[in-house]
């Protein structure tokens, strides 16, 4: 299975490269992560609960990071393990480039499964797949883009405003 997408995020590539190599912000992204430890030059290891279909299981997995390039660039390689539900193995090449005042990220991904999960059809695994993409990129986005303020204006706001932090300034305090 192949996929691709780009997703718009209002912060830096610095802010994004910094959240995307972080362990504490790859758990609160990732859907169904329980625990994922780890660091970039060892790569993670990460349990992750999740249903597919009527399958329901928990993988036990290691990501390794590969071909970093500061706020550009990096590649995700990992495979985890369900146990009888199967297995699912894949990669991930992500670009950073500044854009509109914030970061374009772009991504394109290859996956495989096995065991239990690959006799779901590909149709259920790339529905699920899709979904796994959009529900991490959200919350990646959720967690570093600043949550506009109950009343605020969204056009702009006043000059004495109190600077508001993502999660990057919220990491640096």
């Amino acid at each position: 299975m192949k996929m691709s997408d780009t997703r718009q995020i209002a912060a830096t590539p610095a802010e994004v490269y910094a959240a995307l190599l972080d362990p504490e912000m790859l758990q609160t992204c990732v859907p169904g992560a329980q625990d994922v430890t780890g660091s970039v030059e060892d790569g993670y290891d990460a349990t992750v609960v999740q249903k597919v279909g009527p399958v329901k299981a928990t993988f036990k997995g290691h990501v390794k990071l590969s071909d970093l390039v500061p706020n550009e660039a990096l590649t995700i390689t990992g495979e985890g393990k369900g146990g009888a539900a199967g297995f699912a193995k894949g990669g991930a090449e992500v670009r950073l480039a500044e854009k509109d005042g914030g970061t374009e990220l772009s991504y394109d991904v290859e996956a495989k499964v096995g065991g239990k999960l690959a006799q779901l059809g590909s149709r259920i695994i790339d529905g699920f797949a899709k979904k796994m993409a959009d529900q991490f990129f959200d919350n990646l986005q959720a967690s570093l883009e600043p949550a506009p303020e109950e009343g605020a204006e969204t056009e702009t706001a006043g000059e004495d405003a109190p600077a508001k932090k993502g999660w990057f300034g919220r990491a640096k305090t």
